[in-house]
């Protein structure tokens, strides 16, 4: 388990994550217990990275986080800011997601301009990352980052932030045709039809068993979710029962007045 050793920065959210170097060398994007969102947002990222790993999709590393109470004390901006002031990061066990590099040479970026989004190398991925999406209603849009690799003349893409699968805190599946889709629809140019996504929906089929379901589920601190086991084992269930509605719920979001997917005839 890395132990968080330095911060960095302040990252952008309504999480209020922060960056910090931590034992193993890495940099961690850390979000805390008391962020702003639910407790339970921290159950989802571990949870929800995992199991679009297991999918073949670019998720960055995750981990479980160890923040000491000595390191927020003598950190004036490890705090959780309201309108009421500011809270200090709790102390304890936190999500964090891996940065792809030394944030000193690394440089990061959340949008590319259309020309370079359509070279991205892996591009193809935001067509598996919806499967995943409809499968976990994802409630907000599709988060993304990009970089270079060192040596490298094509973008790479990450995909981040699965906080607000499974509806976020309340862990309840209220799908809606555009939930879960990327803001910028050139991603999905090469979906020809509903086969364009069977790769990703052969996987969700064979791969996500219920074992593997309960083998990730046991990763997540129990404070993450208020050690409310049954709730955790009723959320797992939902979504086993939910991997056959995959392809009616992105049939949906093509019949949508937004058109997602330009190519599809």
């Amino acid at each position: 388990m890395p132990l968080a050793l330095e911060h960095i920065r302040r990252m952008r959210g309504g999480a209020q994550a922060h960056l910090m170097r931590c034992s193993d060398g890495g940099y961690y994007v850390v979000k805390f217990q008391n962020n702003p969102q639910h407790a339970r947002i921290l159950a989802n990222e571990l949870l929800g990275t995992r199991l679009a790993a297991r999918l073949g999709l670019p998720t960055p590393p995750v981990a479980v986080v160890e923040v000491r109470k000595e390191l927020i004390e003598h950190t004036p901006d490890l705090v959780i800011q309201s309108a009421m002031g500011s809270t200090p990061c709790r102390a304890g066990f936190q999500f964090g997601s891996r940065y792809p590099g030394d944030p000193a040479g690394m440089v990061v970026h959340d949008f590319l301009p259309d020309e370079q989004l359509r070279e991205v190398e892996n591009l193809a991925d935001f067509a598996g990352m919806l499967v995943f999406d409809k499968w976990s209603c994802n409630t907000n849009g599709r988060q993304a980052i990009f970089f270079l690799e060192p040596g490298h003349s094509r973008y790479q893409t990450l995909m981040i932030d699965e906080g607000f699968c499974f509806n976020a805190g309340d862990w309840t599946f209220p799908d809606a045709p555009l939930r879960g889709l990327y803001a910028r629809h050139r991603v999905y140019e090469s979906v020809r039809g509903i086969e364009s996504f069977s790769p990703w929906l052969e996987r969700l089929e064979k791969k996500i068993t219920q074992s593997v379901l309960d083998e990730v589920a046991k990763e997540i601190p129990p404070e993450w979710y208020n050690a409310d086991s049954e709730n955790l084992f009723r959320l797992l269930e939902q979504l086993y029962r939910r991997r056959k509605r995959v392809p009616d719920l992105i049939c949906e979001a093509k019949q949508t007045y937004r058109q997602p997917f330009p190519n599809w005839k």
